[in-house]
Formats: structure tokens, sequence, C-alpha cells
């Protein structure tokens, strides 16, 4: 049982702005730690995930496409190269640049995140039945997608 001092105001309890910060709390610890099991960051899931979706692409391509700020792209661009996960070659066109490509054990490694990934979204939204999971889905997303476009920042789905 709860101590009653550790109860959250009702004045904000039922605002939505508090009610999806607290959720996405959850999403993110549950996410962060399914990554972990399968010795992985979500970094690492959405690089890979990019670079099989748009094909082989320089760093600040992969940078711009998955919403990785440059500073954390190297890193863990070194980090998947050092598993043999993608491969950094020098571009022909451009011997100043980068081009990354998904490896077989890349997309094997890509598997077992979307699958850990499936495991964790079963577990956020266990309590919500397959339509209430899919109307969730249908309502953050045109949220999302206004306040992106009253950003400016549409074409950018992962900031």
């Amino acid at each position: 049982m709860r101590n009653p001092s550790e109860e959250t105001p009702a004045r904000w309890g039922s605002l939505p702005s508090w009610l999806l910060t607290q959720a996405a709390s959850h999403a993110h610890r549950l996410v962060g730690d399914g990554f972990l099991s399968v010795q992985a960051r979500g970094y690492h899931y959405r690089l890979l995930a990019t670079l099989e979706e748009f094909g082989p692409a320089s760093q600040a391509d992969l940078g711009r496409r998955s919403g990785i700020h440059l500073s954390d792209m190297v890193a863990a661009i070194n980090e998947l190269a050092d598993r043999k996960l993608v491969e950094r070659a020098t571009d022909p066109a451009d011997r100043r640049r980068n081009i990354i490509s998904l490896t077989a054990a890349g997309k094997r490694q890509l598997r077992r995140l979307e699958k850990r990934l499936a495991e964790t979204q079963d577990e956020l939204l266990a309590p919500l039945s397959p339509e209430e999971r899919q109307r969730l889905t249908e309502l953050l997303s045109r949220l999302l997608d206004h306040h992106n476009r009253r950003a400016g920042t549409a074409d950018e789905p992962w900031r």
C-alpha cells in the first residue's frame, strides 16, 4: 500500500501532460531495459532500422533520418562497427565521407531488437485491449504530428 504522502495531488494527477510524462517514463525504462537484455541501446535500434529501411548512408544522412545528433552518432556507429553490425567504408564519390552499411549480423541483431521491442510494447500496454492500443497509437500519432507541424519538425520523426 502506498504512503498517503506519496499520492499524486489531484490538481495535476489527471492532467494529460502529467499522465503522458509518467507513461513516457515507464515506456523509456521498459524499452531501455529490453534493449539492455540483448546488449543494445535505443540508438543502436534506430541506426540499424534506418539502415535497413533506407540502405547505406553517410553518417550525416543517418543522423538526419534517425534523429540522432552527430556528436552521439559517431559513438553509436563505433559501437556497432566494433560488433560487426555495420561496416564503415570511404565514399568513393567523396573520400572525406564515410558510408555506413548494415551487415548480416546487423540484420540478425535488428530482428532481436524488434522482438524485444514488441515484448516491451506488450508489457507497457498490458491493461489495454487491441482496439484500445490501436486507438491510443492513433491519438498519440495525431497529437505528435500536430505539434511537429507547428514546430516545423514534421519531417523529423525522432525529435
